[in-house]
Formats: structure tokens, C-alpha cells, sequence
């Protein structure tokens, strides 16, 4: 046995290693547009942008959502609202702060009332909106996001001066309770081992990231992509997005802006589950196979460091100590965007079961009903199947 506890840590010692030195070695060179290099002169010249904003049923965050966006210090923007067939009062919400004088005629709203066969309702709505516009940029954003005024004046100036076609920003989350902070910081800290994020600026390399809260994008390189409509049954439609910039060969990149876009993701522990159940199946090919190896990879990576270090005899302990402190390490790390203590490693197991649970819970659940439910729209599980196999 104890031959198993030495092999075993010193396994997780190395896989560790690795991703956490390339991050220390790299994390840096991501570009924190809060500095002052990225502040544009007062008179500076901005490409004219569109933002839209899809939104179903989000009575609760749509208000404030949109005044942040109408209070931008950007000149020549527009708001495109997109009511994605909601029950709740979200479209009469929108359409009464688009009437009021503040809003300047900045802000359109677009109702829909269908889905047409053969889309997700989000990317229609995002499709749809887009389509309102000729401006020469596009921001896709999310319902619940409140923006600093000179989140886009940074953005657009960052984009225009490194010449990007998509840029990605890594959104502040908003915790209200300890569940939040351990099952939303723990994927953000796994992320180390998925992509570099450093290296998605490399038009050579193949790491790719979208972030749903701030997708940015030149209208040309979307024109020339095919547009959302590229992507009618994507689930995860975010991540999707960046993969096809760098596989098309565009300039995708992604970078830091602490408070310049700020959400809640989900209340509580398990309404993060509850957020993940649509997405995480999808990104494991609504595959029951990978859903499980997906599980048992994570609790060997995150759980058992801790287990054995707590049960290995001797000096058997050093494999396992050397892994939770390369997780210490990489907590500290991504504390710099994730608002988390890194002291909150020491839950990096809960986190870790809690996620596992969350990965089965989005494949039974799937499987069970034979779709794959979000924001109360159905859609077959055997036609997202087709379009992944595509």
C-alpha cells in the first residue's frame, strides 16, 4: 500500500507542477487594462459599437444592467436589448428605460415573441441583435452584468491599439455567500489545466477562451466567421466563439479589468450548480463516458491530494504536500481576478466534489428527460448530439 501513497503523490506532484509554473511564469504578461498605459486621451478617436444584451426572464437584473450601460463614457454607442420571448416582466422593464429621457434614444429594444426552428434561444436573440447594427464593433454581454463607465472606452482602446479582431475580458465576480466563492473560484483555478490564457494572443498556439460576460468583437471578423448564425445549436456558445476566431485565424486575446464588469453569477452553492447544469454536459460532448473520466480526473487532481496527504505513512506524505501547496499557489494566483482569499484552498475538495456533483447531475438529468433545459426551453438532447458529431 504504501507503494500505491508514493506513486500516487508523486504523480500529482508532477501533473501540478507543470500548469502552476507556467502561470507563475506567465500569468503577468496578460494585460490589466485598469493601468494607466491603457486610459485613451479624452478627445481619443473610438470606433463606433453596438452592444447587445440578450435576456429572458431577468426582471431581477435587467434594470440596472441596461442605466449601467446607458452611463458609459464612450462616444457613439448604441444598446441593443433583445427580449428573448420572456414570461416576467423583463421586456416591459426594457422598454420603459428605453422611453425614458436619460436613455437619449441610445438604447433599442427588439422583442421576440418565436423561436425558429433549429436555434438556441440565447444565440438567436445575440444573432438578431447583432443584426440591428452597421457599427464597426460588437460587444455580446449578459443580463446580469453591471459595467464602469470607462470599462469600454479601455476595451475598444486596448483593441484598436494591439489590433485584435476578439477580445475577452475576465469578468469580477460578485459572492455573497462562502458556497459562491469555493464552487466558482475552484473551475477558475482548473482552468490552468484546460488553457493558457496567456497564449491565446499566439495566433500559433491553440488556446483558444470566450467569456459570455464580455465577448467583443471587429464586425468584419464576425461577417466574416458566418456570424452566430455559425453557431445556431451551440450550448456553450461563448468558448465555442473563441475557438472558431483562432481556428479561422484571427487575432483573439483576453485580459484583466478588475470592476470594470462586474455580475453575480448565481445565488448561492447550489444555484451555481443549478447555472452549470446546461453547460457542463455540453462541454463534455453530452458524452455520458467523459462525464464520468471528466469526475474521476478532477477527484484524483483535487481531492485526493489532500486525502493523502492526510493518510500517507512518512515521508510517503511529500508527493501529496508538494501538490496542495502547487494548489495553494495556484489560489494565490488567480485570487488577483477571482476575489477569493487564497487561503480558500483549503476547500479546493469541496469545491471539487461539488463540481463533480454538478458534471453528473447536468449528464443524468439530460439523459434522464432527453433534452437539455435552460431558462425553461427544451431542446433535444439527439439534435445537440447531431450537431456536436458534425
Amino acid at each position: 500500500m504504501i507503494w500505491f501513497y508514493w506513486i500516487s503523490g508523486l504523480l500529482l506532484a508532477l501533473i501540478w507542477f507543470v500548469p502552476v509554473l507556467q502561470a507563475l511564469l506567465h500569468l503577468h504578461e496578460i494585460a490589466d487594462i485598469t493601468q494607466p498605459e491603457w486610459e485613451p486621451e479624452e478627445n481619443a478617436a473610438l470606433p463606433s459599437l453596438s452592444i447587445v444584451v440578450p435576456a429572458r426572464n431577468e426582471e431581477a437584473d435587467i434594470e440596472p444592467a441596461l442605466r449601467s450601460l446607458l452611463q458609459l463614457n464612450y462616444p457613439g454607442y448604441e444598446v441593443v436589448a433583445v427580449d428573448d420571448r420572456s414570461t416576467d416582466r423583463t421586456g416591459e422593464i426594457m422598454d420603459r428605460v428605453a422611453a425614458e429621457p436619460e436613455s437619449s434614444g441610445r438604447l433599442r429594444v427588439v422583442h421576440i415573441r418565436e423561436l425558429p426552428p433549429g436555434w438556441l434561444g440565447k444565440v438567436h436573440a445575440m444573432w438578431l441583435g447583432a443584426q440591428q447594427s452597421t457599427s464597426e464593433w460588437v460587444l455580446f454581454t449578459d443580463a446580469d452584468c453591471i459595467f464602469h463607465p470607462d470599462s469600454l472606452r479601455r476595451a475598444l482602446h486596448y483593441a484598436t491599439k494591439t489590433s485584435v479582431d476578439h477580445l475577452a475580458l475576465f469578468p469580477t465576480m460578485l459572492f455573497r455567500t462562502v458556497g459562491e466563492r469555493i464552487i466558482i473560484s475552484f473551475p477558475q483555478v482548473m482552468a490552468n489545466f484546460i488553457l493558457r490564457p496567456w497564449k491565446v494572443r499566439d495566433p500559433k498556439a491553440r488556446d483558444y477562451v470566450g467569456v459570455g460576460a464580455f465577448n467583443l468583437m471587429r464586425r468584419s471578423a464576425y461577417v466574416a466567421i458566418g456570424t452566430y448564425e455559425k453557431l445556431r445549436l451551440e450550448v456553450v456558445d461563448d468558448l465555442r466563439w473563441g475557438e472558431i476566431v483562432k481556428q479561422t485565424g484571427l487575432h483573439s486575446d483576453i485580459v484583466f479589468g478588475p470592476d470594470l464588469v462586474a455580475l453575480r453569477w448565481a445565488v448561492g452553492a447550489f444555484g451555481v450548480v443549478r447555472n452549470l447544469e446546461k453547460n457542463l454536459f455540453a462541454l463534455l460532448k453530452f458524452r455520458v463516458s467523459l462525464a464520468v473520466a471528466a469526475c474521476c480526473v478532477v477527484g484524483f487532481l483535487c481531492v485526493w491530494p489532500f486525502v493523502g496527504l492526510a493518510l500517507a505513512p512518512g515521508w510517503a506524505r511529500a508527493g501529496f504536500a508538494f501538490a496542495v501547496t502547487m494548489i495553494a499557489i495556484s489560489y494565490s494566483m488567480t485570487s488577483r481576478y477571482t476575489r477569493v482569499a487564497p487561503l480558500f484552498f483549503i476547500t479546493c475538495p469541496i469545491g471539487a466534489l461539488l463540481f463533480m456533483f454538478a458534471v453528473l447531475r447536468s449528464a443524468f438529468v439530460a439523459v434522464r428527460d432527453g433534452t437539455v433545459t435552460w431558462r425553461g426551453t427544451k431542446y433535444p438532447l439527439a439534435e445537440l448530439r447531431k450537431k456536436v458529431s458534425n
